[in-house]
């Protein structure tokens, strides 16, 4: 997914999202703190935290075939970021537009992105509420915008991400 620019915050109305699936587990992966680990198969998304917990979210995952494992890290942050399709997403939906602003009702970045310094891939928000548990994307992390606005606030630039099957 190719982040265009970040929106502006001011006279753009957010969609509401059912409650939160965020909660508090016990965690150990033998990694450190501030990490993030993303269990495919489970579909869920842990930040680590340093007393053997992890805030857990629920999360949509790529789809057969579209799936990556690996690390990565953030490499950058946005608020309401407007979106382009990446190649591959275009030649399936080609009536997809160039470009979706940050803030629109279709646009499929949500409320907020994290993307990754690997491909076109970012933890985002999603337009899509009812996709969160599923395998649904081409190779991006979908939560709910509340659980991304929450995650984005406790992370920098430069957090490991770990995505395992």
């Amino acid at each position: 997914m190719r982040i265009l620019a970040v929106a502006t915050i001011i006279g753009i109305a957010v969609t509401a999202t059912p409650a939160s699936a965020r909660e508090v587990v016990p965690f150990q992966a033998g990694v450190s703190p501030g990490t993030i680990v993303i269990k495919t198969a489970e579909r869920k998304l842990y930040y680590v935290r340093g007393d053997g917990t992890a805030l857990r979210y629920r999360v949509a995952v790529g789809k057969p075939g579209k799936q990556w494992f690996g690390e990565a890290r953030i490499d950058g942050k946005y608020v309401r970021p407007a979106w382009s399709p990446p190649a591959e997403v275009k030649r399936d939906n080609p009536r997809l537009p160039d470009v979706i602003p940050g803030g629109a009702p279709n646009n499929p970045m949500g409320a907020r992105a994290l993307t990754l310094n690997l491909d076109e891939y970012a933890i985002h928000g999603t337009n899509r509420p009812g996709s969160i548990g599923t395998y649904a994307s081409y190779g991006c992390i979908r939560m709910l915008n509340e659980d991304i606005v929450h995650l984005y606030d406790q992370v920098d630039v430069g957090t490991r991400v770990v995505v395992v099957p």
